[in-house]
């Protein structure tokens, strides 16, 4: 799919998660969100084998002050990094993930049967099209950093932790976070590693998100910044989607409020919500092409008038199977409310504008033509307001039929634009 530059815009001036369980989860390929390419651990191409790390960066006797109010503590946090640190620590590349992503960016993992990540196996990071060798993230160049975040259940301490209080799993009880927080981990971890300033932060979809966040809070440890896919809210629209699905969750009667660990899974409620997201991050046209409306068997199965009978439905079902096998329903509901409450502009009391004078860093932005999740006037009014308040900005709409996950599954259309930027 070739890329198309359209309406282009440049400035001239817890403790120890036990979610997933190995038993909990049988071996799945990657969703869309992960493309993942047949590039060998062996090839130059790839960085080879990774094992995450974790570091508890916020005591249990000095716990984190929450954007919502409360406080939390001890909080672990996984990473991953890739290539070397330079000596003057010049060179570091914040990489942030998209909503139910991890720290595994790049490469392949060589723990999968201790940490019971079974579906990894085989398949490299969600990223490895962009992170690597000679890659437009070159860890040749780059100190590569990617860490999972607040609330999740990839290493980072979430709903599906122990509760050090009670013994058990937070479940609700975990407070809820924000991308703000979000943000405030990943300047802690930066802080542990001894960086001051990052060369720059990369994000799509709610990374892209955590981008922009990192350039409004963190003004001076930000040089670059490449938002990719998202904007300074969530519409009406997004909202709406993120509030069906959490209530396919909260609904489901094995959701025990909650409290479901140990027991039988809200399995239907997470797969529904998965397969109703899903539908957000593709398009109409990707869609159509793919699909169409093609019967699953060929033909009409006789009697069975509410089964999966067209093929997009049994991609839908295949999809909501595949994230129920890797993803906590808690975690879902912590993170999806998080995107509901991002809203940048609070930075300028309520003035895009305003908040973008905030902003010190280069900026790229890329929107894409077949995003209706976060469609492409939503990037251009962010990219206009960086011109309107003096900052560097290059933007580009670019052409692709996958819709909202374009950014994950265009890497050549993505590639030139973002090694072009941190080259420059």
């Amino acid at each position: 799919m070739s890329s198309r530059l359209a309406h282009s815009v440049t400035s001239v001036s817890a403790g120890t998660s036990i979610f997933p369980a190995a038993q909990a989860f049988l071996p799945s390929a990657p969703e869309s969100e992960y493309f993942s390419p047949n590039t060998l651990p062996t090839t130059t191409a790839s960085v080879g084998t990774t094992q995450a790390k974790t570091i508890r960066l916020v005591p249990a006797d000095a716990p984190l002050s929450l954007e919502l109010g409360g406080c939390l503590g001890p909080i672990d946090v996984e990473y991953e990094t890739y290539g070397d640190l330079s000596t003057k620590k010049d060179n570091v590349v914040l990489v942030t993930h998209a909503l139910t992503g991890d720290a595994h960016a790049a490469g392949w993992d060589t723990n999968t049967q201790n940490t019971g990540r079974l579906w990894r196996s085989g398949n490299p990071g969600w990223w490895d099209t962009m992170i690597g060798p000679g890659k437009p993230i070159d860890t040749r160049k780059y100190f590569v950093l990617c860490p999972n975040i607040l609330g999740s259940c990839y290493g980072t301490t979430g709903p599906s932790s122990i509760d050090p209080a009670a013994g058990i799993p937070y479940g609700l009880r975990f407070p809820m976070v924000t991308i703000g927080d979000w943000t405030k981990l990943h300047a802690r971890l930066l802080d542990w590693l001894g960086i001051e300033r990052l060369y720059a932060v990369v994000g799509g979809s709610v990374g892209g998100q955590q981008a922009l966040e990192m350039a409004l809070r963190f003004p001076d440890r930000v040089a670059r910044t490449v938002i990719l896919a998202a904007s300074i809210r969530l519409s009406a629209q997004g909202l709406s989607f993120n509030a069906v699905g959490r209530s396919c969750i909260l609904n489901d009667p094995h959701f025990l409020g909650g409290n479901y660990y140990g027991k039988e899974l809200p399995s239907a409620g997470l797969a529904a919500a998965r397969m109703l997201a899903h539908i957000t991050y593709l398009s109409d046209e990707g869609m159509q092409q793919k699909f169409g409306r093609r019967l699953e068997a060929g033909i009409l199965p006789p009697g069975d008038g509410f089964g999966i009978q067209f093929a997009v439905e049994g991609y839908l079902a295949h999809q909501g199977r595949r994230f129920v096998e890797r993803f906590d329903a808690n975690s879902y509901l912590y993170l999806t409310r998080a995107m509901d409450y991002y809203d940048a502009s609070v930075w300028g009391g309520g003035d895009v504008t305003e908040t973008c004078r905030r902003i010190q860093a280069r900026v790229l932005i890329a929107s894409f033509d077949s995003d209706w999740l976060c469609p492409p006037e939503s990037c251009r009014d962010l990219a206009l307001a960086l011109v309107k308040s003096g900052k560097k900005v290059t933007y580009a709409n670019l052409s692709s039929r996958h819709g909202h996950d374009s950014f994950l599954l265009e890497p050549e259309t993505v590639s030139s634009i973002v090694d072009g930027f941190l080259s420059g």
